[in-house]
Protein backbone atom coordinates (compact mmCIF):
# COMPACT_ATOMS: atom_id res chain seq x y z
CA UNK A 1 0.00 0.00 0.00
CA UNK A 2 2.55 2.37 1.12
CA UNK A 3 4.53 1.94 -2.26
CA UNK A 4 1.52 2.37 -4.18
CA UNK A 5 1.31 5.76 -2.99
CA UNK A 6 5.22 6.95 -3.15
CA UNK A 7 4.83 5.82 -7.02
CA UNK A 8 1.83 8.45 -6.73
CA UNK A 9 4.08 10.73 -5.63
CA UNK A 10 6.86 10.30 -7.87
CA UNK A 11 3.78 10.65 -10.81
CA UNK A 12 2.48 14.08 -8.92
CA UNK A 13 6.13 15.44 -8.77
CA UNK A 14 6.76 14.51 -12.59
CA UNK A 15 3.46 16.38 -13.58
CA UNK A 16 6.01 19.72 -12.75
CA UNK A 17 9.24 18.51 -14.45
CA UNK A 18 11.17 17.96 -10.67
CA UNK A 19 11.87 14.97 -8.83
CA UNK A 20 10.93 15.18 -5.13
CA UNK A 21 12.05 12.13 -2.95
CA UNK A 22 9.65 10.53 -0.45
CA UNK A 23 11.75 10.86 3.01
CA UNK A 24 12.92 7.81 4.06
CA UNK A 25 12.91 6.51 8.11
CA UNK A 26 16.73 8.19 9.35
CA UNK A 27 16.88 10.52 6.75
CA UNK A 28 18.75 13.29 7.75
CA UNK A 29 17.51 16.74 7.92
CA UNK A 30 18.41 19.67 5.77
CA UNK A 31 21.55 21.73 6.81
CA UNK A 32 20.56 25.16 6.01
CA UNK A 33 16.65 26.44 6.25
CA UNK A 34 15.35 27.10 2.98
CA UNK A 35 12.36 29.60 3.25
CA UNK A 36 11.35 28.43 -0.25
CA UNK A 37 10.28 24.91 1.13
CA UNK A 38 8.64 26.89 3.72
CA UNK A 39 6.38 28.85 1.57
CA UNK A 40 6.21 27.03 -2.34
CA UNK A 41 4.24 28.75 -5.04
CA UNK A 42 0.60 27.35 -5.81
CA UNK A 43 2.72 24.79 -8.84
CA UNK A 44 3.12 21.85 -6.94
CA UNK A 45 -0.57 22.55 -5.09
CA UNK A 46 -2.15 22.74 -8.73
CA UNK A 47 -0.96 19.36 -9.71
CA UNK A 48 -3.12 17.49 -7.43
CA UNK A 49 -5.62 20.19 -6.66
CA UNK A 50 -6.59 21.68 -10.18
CA UNK A 51 -9.41 19.79 -10.98
CA UNK A 52 -11.53 17.40 -9.30
CA UNK A 53 -14.52 15.23 -9.33
CA UNK A 54 -18.09 15.52 -7.37
CA UNK A 55 -19.70 12.47 -6.96
CA UNK A 56 -22.00 13.07 -9.55
CA UNK A 57 -19.26 13.09 -11.84
CA UNK A 58 -19.09 16.75 -12.70
CA UNK A 59 -15.97 18.59 -12.92
CA UNK A 60 -14.81 21.01 -9.92
CA UNK A 61 -11.62 23.02 -11.08
CA UNK A 62 -10.70 23.82 -7.48
CA UNK A 63 -7.08 25.29 -8.65
CA UNK A 64 -8.44 26.97 -12.35
CA UNK A 65 -11.15 29.06 -10.03
CA UNK A 66 -8.11 30.52 -7.62
CA UNK A 67 -6.07 31.13 -10.37
CA UNK A 68 -8.93 33.68 -11.48
CA UNK A 69 -9.72 35.31 -8.56
CA UNK A 70 -8.48 38.72 -6.87
CA UNK A 71 -6.57 36.18 -4.55
CA UNK A 72 -4.57 34.74 -7.00
CA UNK A 73 -3.87 37.63 -8.65
CA UNK A 74 -3.35 40.50 -5.76
CA UNK A 75 0.18 41.43 -6.50
CA UNK A 76 -0.88 41.95 -10.78
CA UNK A 77 -3.81 44.04 -9.60
CA UNK A 78 -2.70 47.48 -11.66
CA UNK A 79 -4.74 49.55 -9.54
CA UNK A 80 -2.48 48.34 -6.10
CA UNK A 81 1.00 48.84 -8.48
CA UNK A 82 -0.16 52.36 -9.22
CA UNK A 83 -0.74 52.93 -5.96
CA UNK A 84 2.12 51.53 -4.32
CA UNK A 85 4.31 53.98 -6.89
CA UNK A 86 2.04 56.65 -5.60
CA UNK A 87 2.50 56.18 -1.80
CA UNK A 88 6.46 55.39 -2.05
CA UNK A 89 6.37 58.83 -4.27
CA UNK A 90 4.76 60.93 -1.73
CA UNK A 91 6.57 59.26 1.10
CA UNK A 92 9.85 58.71 -0.37
CA UNK A 93 12.11 58.94 3.30
CA UNK A 94 10.26 55.61 4.26
CA UNK A 95 9.44 53.97 0.63
CA UNK A 96 11.09 50.78 1.70
CA UNK A 97 9.14 50.08 4.50
CA UNK A 98 5.89 51.21 2.46
CA UNK A 99 6.62 48.74 -0.21
CA UNK A 100 7.20 45.77 2.61
CA UNK A 101 3.79 46.82 4.29
CA UNK A 102 1.70 46.36 1.42
CA UNK A 103 3.73 43.44 0.27
CA UNK A 104 2.59 41.86 3.49
CA UNK A 105 -1.02 41.24 2.07
CA UNK A 106 -0.36 41.50 -1.65
CA UNK A 107 2.94 39.21 -2.22
CA UNK A 108 2.51 37.47 0.99
CA UNK A 109 4.34 34.44 -0.33
CA UNK A 110 7.39 36.60 -1.34
CA UNK A 111 6.60 38.45 2.29
CA UNK A 112 6.79 35.68 4.50
CA UNK A 113 10.36 34.01 2.85
CA UNK A 114 11.78 37.25 3.42
CA UNK A 115 10.66 38.03 7.01
CA UNK A 116 11.96 34.18 7.69
CA UNK A 117 15.39 35.09 6.74
CA UNK A 118 15.13 39.08 8.03
CA UNK A 119 14.76 40.75 4.90
CA UNK A 120 12.21 43.41 3.63
CA UNK A 121 10.14 42.81 0.67
CA UNK A 122 11.03 44.89 -2.62
CA UNK A 123 7.95 45.41 -4.56
CA UNK A 124 8.27 48.13 -6.85
CA UNK A 125 12.17 46.72 -8.68
CA UNK A 126 10.07 43.39 -9.09
CA UNK A 127 7.51 44.91 -11.73
CA UNK A 128 7.03 44.04 -14.18
CA UNK A 129 7.40 40.20 -12.94
CA UNK A 130 10.15 38.55 -14.84
CA UNK A 131 10.90 34.85 -14.87
CA UNK A 132 11.81 33.71 -11.65
CA UNK A 133 9.72 36.12 -9.57
CA UNK A 134 6.51 33.44 -9.52
CA UNK A 135 6.78 33.38 -5.71
CA UNK A 136 5.98 37.33 -6.07
CA UNK A 137 3.64 36.94 -8.99
CA UNK A 138 1.28 34.54 -6.82
CA UNK A 139 -0.64 36.58 -4.83
CA UNK A 140 -2.60 35.05 -1.82
CA UNK A 141 -1.37 31.89 -2.29
CA UNK A 142 -2.05 28.33 -1.19
CA UNK A 143 0.86 27.89 1.10
CA UNK A 144 -0.29 31.17 2.95
CA UNK A 145 -3.39 30.63 3.82
CA UNK A 146 -3.56 26.58 4.81
CA UNK A 147 -0.39 27.40 6.53
CA UNK A 148 -2.47 29.58 9.28
CA UNK A 149 -2.08 28.61 12.48
CA UNK A 150 -5.70 28.96 15.30
CA UNK A 151 -3.16 30.90 17.11
CA UNK A 152 -4.36 34.62 18.04
CA UNK A 153 -7.30 34.47 15.31
CA UNK A 154 -10.14 36.81 15.98
CA UNK A 155 -7.87 39.03 18.51
CA UNK A 156 -6.01 42.65 17.44
CA UNK A 157 -2.75 40.63 17.31
CA UNK A 158 -3.94 38.80 14.39
CA UNK A 159 -4.88 42.03 12.34
CA UNK A 160 -3.46 43.54 9.53
CA UNK A 161 -1.50 40.40 7.81
CA UNK A 162 -0.16 39.33 11.60
CA UNK A 163 -1.44 35.90 11.41
CA UNK A 164 0.36 33.17 12.91
CA UNK A 165 2.56 30.29 11.22
CA UNK A 166 5.03 27.65 12.50
CA UNK A 167 8.54 28.77 13.47
CA UNK A 168 11.39 27.77 11.01
CA UNK A 169 12.07 25.02 13.20
CA UNK A 170 9.08 22.93 12.01
CA UNK A 171 9.37 20.44 9.35
CA UNK A 172 8.11 19.13 7.23
CA UNK A 173 5.71 22.26 7.66
CA UNK A 174 2.14 21.48 8.48
CA UNK A 175 -0.47 23.00 6.00
CA UNK A 176 -4.46 22.94 7.11
CA UNK A 177 -7.49 21.62 6.02
CA UNK A 178 -11.42 21.87 6.48
CA UNK A 179 -10.71 18.10 6.69
CA UNK A 180 -8.81 15.43 8.43
CA UNK A 181 -6.45 13.86 6.35
CA UNK A 182 -7.63 10.42 4.29
CA UNK A 183 -7.38 7.10 6.35
CA UNK A 184 -5.94 5.48 3.48
CA UNK A 185 -2.58 7.50 2.96
CA UNK A 186 -3.36 11.00 1.55
CA UNK A 187 -1.22 12.30 4.02
CA UNK A 188 1.62 10.47 3.58
CA UNK A 189 1.24 11.22 -0.34
CA UNK A 190 1.21 14.67 0.53
CA UNK A 191 4.66 14.57 2.29
CA UNK A 192 6.12 12.69 -0.22
CA UNK A 193 5.27 14.89 -3.55
CA UNK A 194 5.41 18.14 -1.77
CA UNK A 195 7.17 17.94 2.16
CA UNK A 196 4.05 19.20 3.75
CA UNK A 197 2.17 17.42 6.71
CA UNK A 198 -1.65 17.74 6.21
CA UNK A 199 -3.51 18.63 9.58
CA UNK A 200 -7.33 19.04 10.18
CA UNK A 201 -7.67 22.95 11.63
CA UNK A 202 -11.15 24.14 12.33
CA UNK A 203 -9.37 27.63 11.76
CA UNK A 204 -10.34 27.26 7.79
CA UNK A 205 -13.98 27.42 8.28
CA UNK A 206 -13.57 30.95 11.01
CA UNK A 207 -14.10 33.72 9.77
CA UNK A 208 -11.54 35.31 12.14
CA UNK A 209 -9.03 33.52 9.78
CA UNK A 210 -10.05 35.65 6.58
CA UNK A 211 -10.17 38.77 9.40
CA UNK A 212 -6.62 38.68 10.19
CA UNK A 213 -6.10 39.58 6.57
CA UNK A 214 -9.26 41.42 5.75
CA UNK A 215 -8.94 43.74 9.10
CA UNK A 216 -6.89 46.29 7.95
CA UNK A 217 -4.70 49.32 9.65
CA UNK A 218 -2.86 51.52 7.97
CA UNK A 219 0.30 53.23 9.09
CA UNK A 220 -0.06 56.87 8.66
CA UNK A 221 2.39 59.28 7.94
CA UNK A 222 3.17 62.71 8.19
CA UNK A 223 5.53 64.89 5.47
CA UNK A 224 8.88 64.19 7.46
CA UNK A 225 8.12 60.73 7.29
CA UNK A 226 7.56 60.41 10.99
CA UNK A 227 4.52 58.13 12.21
CA UNK A 228 1.47 60.39 12.64
CA UNK A 229 -1.31 57.47 13.29
CA UNK A 230 -3.52 54.24 11.61
CA UNK A 231 -6.31 54.59 9.72
CA UNK A 232 -8.62 51.58 9.72
CA UNK A 233 -8.37 51.38 6.34
CA UNK A 234 -10.75 48.08 5.34
CA UNK A 235 -13.00 46.51 8.45
CA UNK A 236 -15.20 43.70 7.27
CA UNK A 237 -14.55 41.59 9.74
CA UNK A 238 -14.83 43.86 12.25
CA UNK A 239 -18.20 45.10 10.71
CA UNK A 240 -19.18 41.45 10.51
CA UNK A 241 -18.78 40.91 14.06
CA UNK A 242 -21.09 43.67 14.57
CA UNK A 243 -23.72 42.57 12.88
CA UNK A 244 -26.03 39.84 13.39
CA UNK A 245 -24.28 38.02 10.59
CA UNK A 246 -21.72 36.47 12.82
CA UNK A 247 -24.31 33.95 14.28
CA UNK A 248 -26.05 32.31 10.77
CA UNK A 249 -23.14 32.89 8.19
CA UNK A 250 -19.15 32.87 7.82
CA UNK A 251 -16.96 34.47 5.33
CA UNK A 252 -16.48 31.42 3.82
CA UNK A 253 -20.26 30.32 3.59
CA UNK A 254 -20.65 33.57 1.20
CA UNK A 255 -17.82 33.52 -0.63
CA UNK A 256 -16.55 30.08 -0.96
CA UNK A 257 -20.25 28.52 -2.18
CA UNK A 258 -20.36 24.86 -1.13
CA UNK A 259 -20.32 21.85 -4.03
CA UNK A 260 -23.95 20.57 -4.39
CA UNK A 261 -23.40 17.17 -3.15
CA UNK A 262 -19.97 15.24 -1.82
CA UNK A 263 -16.37 15.85 -3.71
CA UNK A 264 -13.28 14.80 -3.93
CA UNK A 265 -10.38 17.69 -3.11
CA UNK A 266 -7.44 15.45 -4.93
CA UNK A 267 -7.16 13.96 -8.26
CA UNK A 268 -5.11 10.62 -5.78
CA UNK A 269 -6.19 9.54 -2.41
CA UNK A 270 -9.08 11.01 -1.98
CA UNK A 271 -12.02 10.21 -0.74
CA UNK A 272 -15.59 12.12 -1.13
CA UNK A 273 -15.92 14.73 1.33
CA UNK A 274 -19.46 17.03 2.27
CA UNK A 275 -19.64 20.37 2.35
CA UNK A 276 -16.24 21.22 0.14
CA UNK A 277 -16.31 24.51 -0.88
CA UNK A 278 -15.39 25.98 -4.40
CA UNK A 279 -11.79 28.49 -4.03
CA UNK A 280 -13.81 30.97 -6.22
CA UNK A 281 -13.16 33.47 -3.80
CA UNK A 282 -15.69 35.86 -5.38
CA UNK A 283 -16.42 39.49 -4.23
CA UNK A 284 -17.28 42.79 -5.47
CA UNK A 285 -14.25 43.93 -7.93
CA UNK A 286 -15.54 42.41 -10.86
CA UNK A 287 -13.38 45.75 -12.68
CA UNK A 288 -10.04 43.89 -11.67
CA UNK A 289 -11.10 41.10 -13.53
CA UNK A 290 -12.31 42.17 -16.36
CA UNK A 291 -8.98 44.25 -16.48
CA UNK A 292 -6.92 41.37 -16.10
CA UNK A 293 -8.63 39.78 -19.05
CA UNK A 294 -8.38 42.69 -21.01
CA UNK A 295 -4.63 43.05 -20.68
CA UNK A 296 -3.22 39.77 -19.80
CA UNK A 297 -0.32 39.49 -21.10
CA UNK A 298 1.09 43.03 -20.10
CA UNK A 299 -0.16 41.81 -16.85
CA UNK A 300 1.67 38.69 -16.77
CA UNK A 301 -1.68 37.30 -16.00
CA UNK A 302 -1.27 33.27 -15.36
CA UNK A 303 -5.16 32.40 -15.66
CA UNK A 304 -6.82 31.21 -19.07
CA UNK A 305 -9.60 33.65 -20.33
CA UNK A 306 -12.20 31.28 -20.11
CA UNK A 307 -11.29 31.39 -16.32
CA UNK A 308 -11.05 34.65 -16.05
CA UNK A 309 -14.53 34.99 -17.86
CA UNK A 310 -16.32 32.84 -15.71
CA UNK A 311 -15.01 34.97 -12.43
CA UNK A 312 -16.14 37.82 -14.22
CA UNK A 313 -19.71 36.53 -14.24
CA UNK A 314 -20.04 35.12 -10.97
CA UNK A 315 -18.50 38.23 -9.54
CA UNK A 316 -21.38 40.34 -10.98
CA UNK A 317 -24.16 37.86 -10.27
CA UNK A 318 -23.15 37.48 -6.96
CA UNK A 319 -23.27 41.74 -6.51
CA UNK A 320 -26.97 41.71 -8.36
CA UNK A 321 -28.40 38.89 -6.51
CA UNK A 322 -27.07 38.35 -3.16
CA UNK A 323 -26.19 42.51 -2.26
CA UNK A 324 -28.86 44.76 -2.00
CA UNK A 325 -32.67 44.95 -2.52
CA UNK A 326 -34.51 48.47 -3.74
CA UNK A 327 -38.13 49.79 -3.26
CA UNK A 328 -39.96 52.84 -4.53
CA UNK A 329 -42.04 54.41 -2.76
CA UNK A 330 -45.94 55.17 -4.39
CA UNK A 331 -44.87 59.05 -6.00
CA UNK A 332 -47.22 62.21 -4.91
CA UNK A 333 -47.66 64.55 -7.08
CA UNK A 334 -49.01 68.30 -5.88
CA UNK A 335 -48.33 71.68 -6.60
CA UNK A 336 -45.62 70.87 -9.36
CA UNK A 337 -43.85 68.87 -6.68
CA UNK A 338 -42.90 65.21 -6.76
CA UNK A 339 -42.63 63.08 -3.62
CA UNK A 340 -41.73 59.85 -3.18
CA UNK A 341 -38.77 57.44 -1.27
CA UNK A 342 -36.03 55.56 -2.43
CA UNK A 343 -35.96 52.90 0.98
CA UNK A 344 -32.49 50.16 -0.17
CA UNK A 345 -31.88 46.98 2.21
CA UNK A 346 -28.56 45.72 2.62
CA UNK A 347 -28.15 41.73 1.62
CA UNK A 348 -25.05 41.73 2.98
CA UNK A 349 -22.56 41.05 6.45
CA UNK A 350 -20.71 43.83 6.57
CA UNK A 351 -21.04 47.42 5.16
CA UNK A 352 -22.15 48.19 1.53
CA UNK A 353 -19.79 48.82 0.13
CA UNK A 354 -17.17 47.10 2.19
CA UNK A 355 -13.08 46.93 2.46
CA UNK A 356 -10.87 49.29 0.11
CA UNK A 357 -12.27 52.94 0.83
CA UNK A 358 -12.29 53.18 -3.30
CA UNK A 359 -15.47 51.63 -3.68
CA UNK A 360 -18.86 53.17 -3.74
CA UNK A 361 -22.94 53.11 -4.24
CA UNK A 362 -25.43 55.79 -5.35
CA UNK A 363 -28.76 56.45 -6.18
CA UNK A 364 -29.69 56.94 -9.69
CA UNK A 365 -32.99 58.04 -9.85
CA UNK A 366 -35.11 59.45 -13.23
CA UNK A 367 -38.78 60.76 -13.03
CA UNK A 368 -40.70 61.05 -16.10
CA UNK A 369 -43.58 62.73 -17.15
CA UNK A 370 -46.96 61.07 -19.09
CA UNK A 371 -45.10 62.01 -22.28
CA UNK A 372 -42.37 60.19 -21.40
CA UNK A 373 -39.64 63.53 -21.15
CA UNK A 374 -37.49 63.39 -18.08
CA UNK A 375 -38.35 65.90 -15.19
CA UNK A 376 -35.70 64.88 -13.13
CA UNK A 377 -32.53 63.31 -12.87
CA UNK A 378 -30.33 62.68 -10.13
CA UNK A 379 -27.17 60.34 -10.24
CA UNK A 380 -26.30 59.66 -13.95
CA UNK A 381 -23.05 58.09 -14.27
CA UNK A 382 -20.78 59.74 -17.52
CA UNK A 383 -19.44 58.44 -19.99
CA UNK A 384 -15.47 59.16 -18.21
CA UNK A 385 -16.70 57.07 -15.29
CA UNK A 386 -17.81 60.07 -12.76
CA UNK A 387 -20.87 60.82 -11.20
CA UNK A 388 -23.40 64.24 -12.62
CA UNK A 389 -23.74 65.94 -9.66
CA UNK A 390 -21.06 64.65 -7.33
CA UNK A 391 -19.01 67.31 -5.76
CA UNK A 392 -15.73 65.05 -5.36
CA UNK A 393 -15.57 63.72 -9.09
CA UNK A 394 -15.50 67.62 -9.91
CA UNK A 395 -13.18 68.34 -7.53
CA UNK A 396 -10.94 66.27 -5.24
CA UNK A 397 -10.97 68.43 -1.92
CA UNK A 398 -14.69 68.14 -1.80
CA UNK A 399 -17.11 65.67 -1.58
CA UNK A 400 -21.09 65.70 -1.61
CA UNK A 401 -22.91 65.12 1.80
CA UNK A 402 -25.40 62.37 3.17
CA UNK A 403 -28.50 63.29 2.34
CA UNK A 404 -31.81 62.60 4.21
CA UNK A 405 -33.60 64.40 1.92
CA UNK A 406 -33.21 65.60 -1.63
CA UNK A 407 -34.99 68.40 -3.61
CA UNK A 408 -32.19 69.16 -6.45
CA UNK A 409 -30.48 67.21 -9.89
CA UNK A 410 -26.60 68.07 -8.52
CA UNK A 411 -27.71 66.44 -4.66
CA UNK A 412 -27.13 62.50 -5.01
CA UNK A 413 -26.89 59.97 -2.85
CA UNK A 414 -23.65 58.37 -2.73
CA UNK A 415 -22.97 55.60 0.19
CA UNK A 416 -18.82 55.97 0.89
CA UNK A 417 -16.14 56.85 2.50
CA UNK A 418 -14.56 59.83 2.15
CA UNK A 419 -10.59 60.23 3.93
CA UNK A 420 -9.25 62.90 5.62
CA UNK A 421 -5.45 64.14 6.60
CA UNK A 422 -4.62 65.34 9.67
CA UNK A 423 -5.65 68.85 8.32
CA UNK A 424 -8.83 67.72 7.88
CA UNK A 425 -8.11 67.47 3.68
CA UNK A 426 -10.25 65.40 1.64
CA UNK A 427 -7.67 62.87 0.50
CA UNK A 428 -7.39 59.64 -1.54
CA UNK A 429 -3.69 59.01 -0.29
CA UNK A 430 -3.88 55.83 2.09
CA UNK A 431 -0.73 56.36 4.10
CA UNK A 432 -1.37 60.48 4.40
CA UNK A 433 -4.83 59.87 5.86
CA UNK A 434 -5.99 59.46 9.27
CA UNK A 435 -9.86 59.91 9.61
CA UNK A 436 -12.78 59.25 8.12
CA UNK A 437 -14.76 62.68 7.28
CA UNK A 438 -17.69 60.81 5.38
CA UNK A 439 -19.18 57.07 6.12
CA UNK A 440 -22.66 56.69 5.11
CA UNK A 441 -21.90 53.21 3.17
CA UNK A 442 -25.31 51.03 4.51
CA UNK A 443 -25.24 48.99 7.78
CA UNK A 444 -25.87 45.14 7.64
CA UNK A 445 -28.69 43.99 9.96
CA UNK A 446 -28.13 44.07 13.59
CA UNK A 447 -25.37 46.99 13.62
CA UNK A 448 -25.97 49.48 15.83
CA UNK A 449 -24.42 52.89 15.06
CA UNK A 450 -24.61 54.28 18.02
CA UNK A 451 -22.49 51.41 19.92
CA UNK A 452 -20.32 50.42 16.85
CA UNK A 453 -16.68 50.68 17.76
CA UNK A 454 -14.54 53.54 16.36
CA UNK A 455 -13.06 51.65 13.81
CA UNK A 456 -16.24 50.68 12.09
CA UNK A 457 -18.40 54.41 12.75
CA UNK A 458 -20.50 56.11 11.12
CA UNK A 459 -19.09 59.59 10.15
CA UNK A 460 -21.09 62.37 8.98
CA UNK A 461 -24.90 63.69 8.66
CA UNK A 462 -26.09 59.65 8.11
CA UNK A 463 -25.00 59.58 12.00
CA UNK A 464 -28.10 61.55 12.81
CA UNK A 465 -30.59 60.74 10.29
CA UNK A 466 -33.04 58.19 11.96
CA UNK A 467 -33.53 56.79 8.57
CA UNK A 468 -29.87 55.32 7.80
CA UNK A 469 -29.86 52.73 10.43
CA UNK A 470 -29.23 49.07 10.68
CA UNK A 471 -29.70 46.84 7.30
CA UNK A 472 -31.41 49.90 5.62
CA UNK A 473 -31.00 53.37 4.62
CA UNK A 474 -34.08 55.35 3.02
CA UNK A 475 -33.91 58.86 1.19
CA UNK A 476 -36.76 61.09 0.78
CA UNK A 477 -37.44 63.12 -2.71
CA UNK A 478 -39.13 66.10 -3.23
CA UNK A 479 -38.54 67.35 -6.71
CA UNK A 480 -39.96 70.20 -9.14
CA UNK A 481 -42.01 68.59 -11.70
CA UNK A 482 -42.35 71.28 -13.51
CA UNK A 483 -45.74 72.10 -15.60
CA UNK A 484 -45.13 68.38 -16.72
CA UNK A 485 -48.67 66.44 -16.87
CA UNK A 486 -49.03 62.70 -14.69
CA UNK A 487 -49.10 60.37 -14.34
CA UNK A 488 -45.37 60.40 -13.54
CA UNK A 489 -42.87 57.29 -13.09
CA UNK A 490 -39.74 57.36 -11.01
CA UNK A 491 -37.07 54.28 -11.66
CA UNK A 492 -34.00 54.34 -9.43
CA UNK A 493 -31.06 52.12 -9.22
CA UNK A 494 -28.27 51.19 -7.23
CA UNK A 495 -25.21 51.58 -9.08
CA UNK A 496 -22.01 50.39 -7.49
CA UNK A 497 -17.99 50.99 -8.79
CA UNK A 498 -14.75 48.85 -7.62
CA UNK A 499 -12.56 52.24 -8.34
CA UNK A 500 -14.45 55.46 -8.25
CA UNK A 501 -13.65 58.09 -11.06
CA UNK A 502 -11.32 60.24 -8.09
CA UNK A 503 -9.71 57.58 -6.56
CA UNK A 504 -8.47 56.64 -10.02
CA UNK A 505 -8.16 60.05 -11.51
CA UNK A 506 -5.71 61.33 -8.19
CA UNK A 507 -3.36 58.88 -9.59
CA UNK A 508 -3.10 60.63 -13.02
CA UNK A 509 -0.81 63.58 -11.65
CA UNK A 510 2.09 60.49 -10.93
CA UNK A 511 4.25 60.18 -14.54
CA UNK A 512 5.29 56.63 -13.37
CA UNK A 513 4.57 53.87 -15.48
CA UNK A 514 2.34 52.00 -13.42
CA UNK A 515 -0.05 55.26 -12.39
CA UNK A 516 -0.15 56.12 -15.93
CA UNK A 517 -1.15 52.53 -16.99
CA UNK A 518 -3.64 52.29 -14.77
CA UNK A 519 -5.82 55.68 -15.26
CA UNK A 520 -5.49 54.58 -19.14
CA UNK A 521 -6.77 51.15 -18.25
CA UNK A 522 -8.99 52.92 -15.96
CA UNK A 523 -10.11 55.72 -19.10
CA UNK A 524 -10.58 52.53 -21.79
CA UNK A 525 -12.77 50.52 -19.15
CA UNK A 526 -14.59 54.22 -18.39
CA UNK A 527 -18.24 52.89 -19.78
CA UNK A 528 -18.25 49.82 -17.70
CA UNK A 529 -16.77 50.34 -14.48
CA UNK A 530 -20.28 50.32 -12.97
CA UNK A 531 -22.66 47.43 -12.06
CA UNK A 532 -26.64 47.56 -10.97
CA UNK A 533 -26.80 45.77 -7.49
CA UNK A 534 -30.76 46.50 -7.57
CA UNK A 535 -33.75 48.48 -9.33
CA UNK A 536 -37.09 49.38 -8.81
CA UNK A 537 -40.03 51.45 -10.06
CA UNK A 538 -43.37 52.64 -9.04
CA UNK A 539 -45.75 55.15 -10.56
CA UNK A 540 -48.32 58.29 -9.45
CA UNK A 541 -51.86 56.69 -9.01
CA UNK A 542 -53.77 56.61 -12.85
CA UNK A 543 -50.45 55.27 -14.39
Amino acid sequence: MKDRFIVAAFGAAMLLGVVVLPKMAGAQAAAAHDSAADFKTSDPCLTCHQTVKTVKGDDLPLGLEWTGSAMANSARDPYWQGSVRREVTDHAQIGAAIENECASCHMPLDFQRNKENGKLTEVLKRLPFRAGDDAAADGVSCTVCHQILATGLGTASSYSGNYAVAGTDVHPRPLYGPYAPDPDGGANLHEAAAEYTILEGAQMRDAAMCGSCHTLFTTSYGPDGKEIGKLPEQMPYIEWLHSDYKDKQSCQQCHMPAVDGQAEIAIVASQPRDGVRRHTFSGANFLLIDMLSAHSTELGVAAIPATLEAETARTRTMLETQSARLTVSSPKAAKGVLKFTVRVENLTGHKLPTAFPSRRAWLHVTATAADGKVVFESGKLNADGSIAGNANDEDAARYSPHYARITKADEVEIFEPILGDSTGHVTTGLLSATQYLKDNRILPTGFDKKTAPPEIAVHGEALEDASFKAGESTTEYAVSSGAAAGPFKVTAELEYQPVGYRWAQNLAVYKSAEPQRFVNYYGQAAGHTAAVLAKGQASTAGQ
